[in-house]
C-alpha cells in the first residue's frame, strides 16, 4: 500500500500544506488506497512535503507523484478531458501553484506576527521546545528567500494582495454555476484547486485576499462540496475563522 508522508492535520481541513491536500485529495478522487505517515520537510527526499513510498520507492513533488500514479494505477480522472480542457487544466494549475500559492505563503510566513505564530504551531506541532523555534526560524528564513527569488516577495504587501485578489476573482468566475473546475466531473486539477482554496478560506490566517475570497460564494460552496464528498470525517470547514 502507498504511504503518504505529510504534515499532521490541522484547522479542521485535510492538511495545512496545500500540496499535501492536493495529493491526498487526488488519491481519494482516484480511489487509490493509502496510509498516512506524519512527518516534517527535513525528512523528505527533496526537503518538501508531501512525498510517497510505494513498493520500496520514494517519490517527491506532487506533480511527479501524480504522473507516477496515473502510469501505475490508471488515469481515472482525466481520461474524459478534451485537448482543450487539458490545456485549460494546465493553465489553471500554473496559476494556482506558481502564483496564488506564493501569495498564500506570503500571508502565512511574512504578513503579521499573529499569522506567523498560527502557521508555526500547525506546521511544526510535532517538535518540542526549543527545537520548534529553532527549526521554524530556519524555515522562515528559507521561505523568505524563496519569496524574493520568485519575485512576489519583492513587492509591497498591497500589491501582492491585489495580484492574489485577481487570481481569486478568476477562479470564482470559472467556478460559477459548475460543480468542478472543468464541468460536472472532477479532474486532477480539482485536487490542486481544493488544496489551495481550502487553505486560503478555512485556515485561521488572515489577509485581504482571504477576506475577498470569503465573499465569493462559488469558492466557499466548492470547498464545502469537495470536503463533504471526499473528507466527510472532517466535518464542515470553519470558514472565516
Amino acid at each position: 500500500m502507498i504511504t503518504l508522508y505529510q504534515f499532521p492535520r490541522a484547522w479542521n481541513i485535510p492538511n495545512p500544506g496545500q500540496f499535501c491536500v492536493k495529493l491526498e485529495t487526488y488519491l481519494r478522487m482516484a480511489g487509490i488506497e493509502y496510509r498516512i505517515a506524519e512527518t516534517l520537510p527535513l525528512y523528505a527526499p527533496l526537503g518538501k512535503l508531501p512525498f510517497i513510498e510505494d513498493n520500496g520507492q520514494k517519490l517527491a513533488d506532487s506533480r511527479m507523484i501524480i504522473r507516477y500514479l496515473q502510469q501505475h494505477y490508471g488515469d481515472s480522472l482525466d481520461g474524459h478531458l478534451s485537448a482543450e480542457q487539458n490545456a485549460q487544466a494546465l493553465a489553471w494549475q500554473r496559476l494556482l501553484e506558481e502564483h496564488l500559492y506564493w501569495v498564500c505563503m506570503y500571508s502565512r510566513w511574512q504578513y503579521g506576527a499573529e499569522n506567523w505564530q498560527i502557521n508555526k504551531q500547525a506546521i511544526f506541532q510535532g517538535l518540542s521546545q526549543p527545537m520548534m523555534d529553532i527549526v521554524a526560524a530556519i524555515y522562515k528564513r528559507r521561505i523568505r528567500g524563496q519569496l524574493r527569488g520568485h519575485g512576489i516577495g519583492r513587492l509591497a504587501a498591497a500589491d501582492i494582495f491585489e495580484l492574489g485578489r485577481r487570481d481569486v476573482a478568476a477562479l470564482a468566475a470559472a467556478l460559477h454555476g459548475k460543480a468542478f473546475l472543468l464541468g460536472d466531473r472532477p479532474s486532477s486539477v480539482d485536487a490542486s484547486t481544493f488544496g489551495l482554496l481550502i487553505n486560503l478560506l478555512a485556515c485561521p490566517v488572515s489577509s485581504p485576499v482571504k477576506d475577498y475570497a470569503l465573499t465569493q460564494s462559488a469558492l466557499v460552496d466548492y470547498c464545502r462540496r469537495i470536503q463533504d464528498r471526499y473528507f466527510p470525517e472532517l466535518g464542515e470547514p470553519k470558514f472565516g475563522e
